[in-house]
């Protein structure tokens, strides 16, 4: 029998997805629509135009069904108090592209995450629709990164002439003698990771520029420094293999001091993002078989959480944290007797 919003409650993990989405994606529609008023890229104005259609619906969705469920709607980020439509482009078209291409891999992810947590069956339609949509704006980027020259390939190897099995402990060596070659899975981990700090650090030096408020842009500046010796970090392991790291786009940034958007929704971004890296270092430690590599994994992830945590901390200092729906506090009901 179908599941539907008649006789299924939404379950909190449900609750959880939708209220994340709808965070995420007012958080897109404010720097979308500043980027779309910037954009000289045609092609790469469609893909903005098209990424914003697919939020926008996204939010009468949500509201749809948090409006069946009496469940009240979150406050998010709004065009009207979050950016500032007039002020110039903070980052070129091409970065944008780049940018447009990292946050559709955390949407994939999402997306993902959020069907394999759903019971109803209106949500977990909703989701893989989401994740579809988002396939073919995954598709549509990458082709027009091809096109343009600026999509960065995870490093090639050659061909194996034949199959192998494990036959030793140097598999597994990472501190003491000879290391193996990095394996492709390892590779993969390695240069998804280092494409996604490599846009922490150019948003973190965009933001600092253009930041109005003294510790946030103290924020911005560690992070960037933190994000910088992590992709050092990243990329010198991919050297010793002779291994191509990606592109840095840190030139991508313009002169602008005038900013787009407040301080509220960018330090919210850049928390966001330095959270989610957590994760896809935890994703990187369980693909790599090397102790050096786990190692290295433990301590970035060690430095970057102490980052999100702090970041945090300034969210609540200032009132910005949006506060996701919580559990009933059982002993305060208690009290009230």
């Amino acid at each position: 029998m179908e599941n539907t919003n008649q006789n299924v409650e939404l379950t909190s993990a449900e609750i959880a997805n939708l209220w994340t989405q709808y965070i995420n994606d007012t958080s897109a529609i404010c720097i979308l629509t500043h980027s779309i008023e910037q954009a000289k890229d045609e092609e790469i104005k469609d893909i903005l135009l098209f990424s914003r259609s697919l939020a926008e619906s996204h939010l009468e969705k949500i509201t749809d069904f948090f409006n069946q469920e009496n469940f009240p709607i979150p406050k998010g980020f709004s065009v009207e108090e979050d950016v500032n439509v007039n002020a110039p482009a903070l980052f070129t078209d091409t970065f944008m592209l780049v940018y447009m291409h990292v946050m559709t891999l955390l949407g994939l992810t999402g997306y993902a995450g959020a069907v394999a947590t759903s019971v109803r069956s209106d949500q977990i339609k909703y989701f893989s629709q989401c994740n579809m949509e988002t396939m073919e704006l995954y598709e549509r980027i990458v082709k027009v990164m091809l096109k343009k020259g600026i999509y960065s390939k995870p490093p090639r190897i050659n061909t194996p002439t034949e199959i192998g099995f494990v036959n030793n402990q140097r598999y597994l060596t990472g501190w003491f003698g000879k290391k193996r070659p990095l394996s492709v899975v390892e590779i993969s981990g390695i240069s998804f990771n280092m494409i996604k700090v490599i846009v922490k650090v150019v948003l973190e030096i965009g933001f600092g520029q253009v930041c109005q408020t003294k510790d946030v842009l103290n924020y911005f500046q560690r992070g960037k420094n933190i994000c910088e010796k992590q992709f050092s970090v990243l990329s010198s392991i991919l050297t010793k293999d002779e291994l191509a790291s990606p592109a840095s786009w840190v030139s991508e940034v313009t002169s602008s001091t005038v900013s787009p958007f407040s301080d509220k929704l960018m330090l919210n971004h850049i928390v966001l993002l330095v959270s989610a890296a957590v994760g896809y270092y935890g994703a990187g430690i369980s693909v790599s078989q090397r102790r050096d590599l786990a190692y290295e994994y433990t301590k970035l992830i060690a430095e970057v959480s102490l980052y999100a945590e702090d970041g945090a901390e300034l969210l609540i200092k200032y009132g910005w944290l949006e506060q996701p729906p919580l559990a009933d506090d059982r002993e305060n009901l208690a009290s009230m007797k």
